[in-house]
């Protein structure tokens, strides 16, 4: 596009979680990142990780900020960086064009002071249900909603606001968010796998599955916050209803060992895999073109990048009704909801299976709808950070 000939734009890139912890959000980063510096140079500012080489092979550069282990979690909090810092007058040195913080904690704070200092935009997206993530750490809702109230805080400093869809835009402007949140959509690196019958040999031959067999698919961190017990509860019914199925769970996480003592309790362990964690983008690929439904129940997710990756393999998925994640989904027309009821949903996926023309079609639009280009997404993003460098400069 002509406007990234007029300009290189150097875009600092703020976020609280990197490598090698892997989530959704840094998922999302990793490949804007990747494809905004075919066009941009991009400097990601993040945690430093003791642990972590970095990968010389990545078309962006990495600073790391001085952390420290958080207590109970996975993650590292960055240190406060002073004004005078050493660290601080680096980040001035950038000389950035524009800045995007990914989260309202410590990075993502010292993002918008670099900003101000620098007299820059600040844009900041919005990915997480905090609410959520808040109340598996505090015990009081009068702390959670403190809480809530201090990043709407940071995210009302910023000069623009994203949300990964309309329904997570809403619950911000719950939160307490000033403006309309612009909802700009997650992407995805996959394509169509080529040989989808060499697909779905290589996972029937690697999970034991028979040819006709119905596969369900579950793909993300093993956490009960994402309803995958409920999942069971489900699967417990089909069972009852003698549905023949195998059901995949791809990841791994906290709950991973509950998991696998509620399967045996259930008497599910013919019917549940559990495949651990996937890095294998191939044979992940193959794995939800061989779904044929993607289970995500989940409350808690808000755009999901494994949503948009099953269907970037014609795989629909089937979510509760009124969950963000669904905020995507035409039900019957590229996805499918459910009541939040665990023999309701059960019902739902025999109705799916049995109609056989709408699913096909159901399939179709998924991928033509949902399976959207990182690309696509990070030329968008930086047509945005254009406008707001104009707005900026002529004081609006």
């Amino acid at each position: 596009m002509e406007m990234f000939k007029i300009k290189k734009l150097k875009i600092g890139i703020f976020m609280d979680s990197f490598f090698p912890n892997v989530d959704g959000v840094v998922m999302v980063i990793d490949n804007l990142a990747k494809c905004m510096s075919k066009f941009a140079e991009v400097t990601v500012v993040v945690p430093y990780n003791e642990s972590v080489v970095e990968d010389e092979n990545r078309p962006y550069r990495v600073i790391r900020i001085k952390s420290i282990h958080l207590p109970t979690t996975e993650y590292r909090v960055a240190l406060p960086v002073a004004k005078h810092s050493k660290v601080f007058q680096k980040l001035l040195h950038e000389k950035f064009d524009v800045i995007h913080i990914h989260s309202p904690f410590t990075i993502g704070k010292l993002g918008i002071r670099v900003a101000r200092e620098l007299n820059v935009p600040v844009i900041a997206t919005m990915h997480t249900r905090f609410d959520f993530e808040f109340r598996k750490y505090m015990k009081s809702e009068l702390f959670v909603k403190l809480a809530i109230r201090v990043i709407i805080k940071v995210f009302n400093q910023c000069d623009r606001g994203i949300s990964v869809n309309k329904a997570i835009g809403r619950v911000f402007k719950e939160y307490g968010y000033k403006e309309e949140p612009l909802a700009m959509y997650n992407g995805t690196d996959m394509k169509i796998v080529q040989d989808g019958q060499e697909a779905i040999q290589k996972v029937n031959q690697l999970y034991r599955i028979e040819q006709n067999e119905n596969v369900f698919l579950f793909v993300g961190r093993i956490t009960e916050i994402k309803n995958i017990f409920f999942i069971l509860d489900v699967l417990k019914i089909l069972k009852e209803k003698e549905q023949k199925f195998k059901m995949l769970y791809v990841g791994t996480g906290p709950d991973e060992e509950k998991l696998k003592r509620k399967v045996l309790e259930m008497k599910l362990d013919k019917e549940v895999i559990l495949c651990g964690k996937i890095m294998d983008r191939e044979l992940l690929k193959s794995i939800y073109y061989r779904a044929n439904l993607f289970l995500f129940p989940s409350l808690f997710d808000a755009s999901s990048l494994v949503q948009i990756e099953a269907a970037s393999q014609k795989t629909p998925g089937i979510f509760i009704e009124g969950a963000i994640t669904a905020d995507t989904i035409t039900n019957n027309e590229n996805g499918y909801t459910a009541p939040n009821d665990a023999i309701q949903f059960a019902n739902r996926v025999v109705e799916i299976l049995e109609n056989k023309e709408l699913y096909h079609v159901v399939c179709e639009n998924a991928h033509n709808q949902l399976a959207k280009s990182w690309e696509e997404i990070a030329k968008e993003t930086c047509e945005l950070y254009q406008q707001e460098i104009i707005k900026k400069q002529k004081g609006m």
